[in-house]
């Protein structure tokens, strides 16, 4: 998933019993983070999901991990109307970003053509699945998991930990969850990061038993033929979408639904955002791209702390 992943459990049961099944515990929800990494990437060739999308309108044998995420990206893709969709593999590798890149410098440059601009929103996704025999047929196009696979990574590693720590935290790259209590017994305190300012915040979210996830273009972003682009593509052009924004944050029960719809609201842009969130009663916070900050009416009651 190209990022670090932490678990943090306030105040462990007391007992070399409790101990025990907590460090099981935790072994576990790293374990369900490797084989997300191992199963889902698209950064290695010879990955479950690399080889599907070698060819994908074959029949595949996948792992059980890989067809779980597949499924939940079907269901992802309808659920937003299409605003969420996989089959972003092809717009991401024309631009350059085939590889892992060095966003940290914000200096990333590629010999990338800047793509043409598709004439007309691509048909619905219509994978196929055969859960008994753990086999998927992707359609015409290659798909990338990377606008689900890590919130998933955190409600699987959130459900290994559930039983021996009942409170706990689980990040992935800016996606958490936050199970029960923090560590002062009140809800957990989440910043949100400032597109535009490393290391500040433009609010601070107050969550109990709730997901979090912000899309952003802070750091993955880089240069195609002289053109800014970042990896929030836009499916309906095929070209970096989210037209007046910097980042999207959404609060949701699911971890990877909030990533799902950080992304979809993401890419509607400025124009459209608030009106999706308001219709659905998501609780959104964006940052529009001079520096300004507003948020849906679901999301005041999460909200600790703003900037002014």
């Amino acid at each position: 998933m190209a990022t670090r992943v932490t678990v943090t459990v306030p105040e462990p049961l007391a007992g070399e019993e409790a101990e025990a099944r907590l460090t099981a515990a935790i072994d576990a929800a790293f374990a369900v983070c490797h084989e997300v990494d191992r199963t889902c990437t698209r950064f290695d060739a010879e990955s479950p999901l690399m080889r599907a999308n070698r060819d994908p309108r074959r029949w595949h044998v996948v792992p059980a991990t890989l067809l779980a995420a597949l499924r939940e990206a079907k269901s992802a893709h309808d659920a937003t109307a299409g605003r969420f969709d996989p089959r972003v593999l092809r717009s991401l590798v024309e631009l350059g970003y085939d590889r892992t890149l060095a966003f940290s410098s914000h200096q990333v440059r590629t010999d990338a053509r800047w793509p043409a601009r598709r004439s007309a929103p691509p048909a619905p996704w219509r994978p196929r699945f055969r859960a008994a025999e753990r086999a998927v047929r992707l359609g015409a196009d290659p798909v990338d998991l990377g606008g689900i696979g890590k919130g998933l990574a955190v409600r699987w590693a959130s459900a290994a930990l559930a039983g021996a720590a009942p409170s706990h935290l689980v990040e992935a790259g800016g996606d958490f969850y936050c199970a029960g209590s923090g560590p002062d017994g009140e809800p957990w305190r989440l910043g949100v990061e400032d597109p535009g300012s490393a290391g500040a915040h433009v609010a601070i979210l107050a969550v109990r038993d709730r997901g979090v996830a912000t899309s952003s273009i802070r750091l993955r972003r880089w240069s195609a033929s002289g053109r800014p682009a970042h990896h929030l593509i836009d499916p309906s052009t095929g070209l970096p979408g989210g037209e007046g924004l910097t980042s999207v944050t959404v609060v949701g029960r699911d971890p990877a639904r909030a990533e799902v719809w950080s992304k979809a609201l993401f890419v509607a842009g400025r124009a459209h955002l608030a009106a999706i969130a308001a219709r659905r009663s998501i609780p959104a916070l964006w940052v529009r791209d001079d520096g300004s900050v507003a948020m849906s009416d679901a999301m005041r009651p999460y909200l600790a702390w703003e900037k002014s």
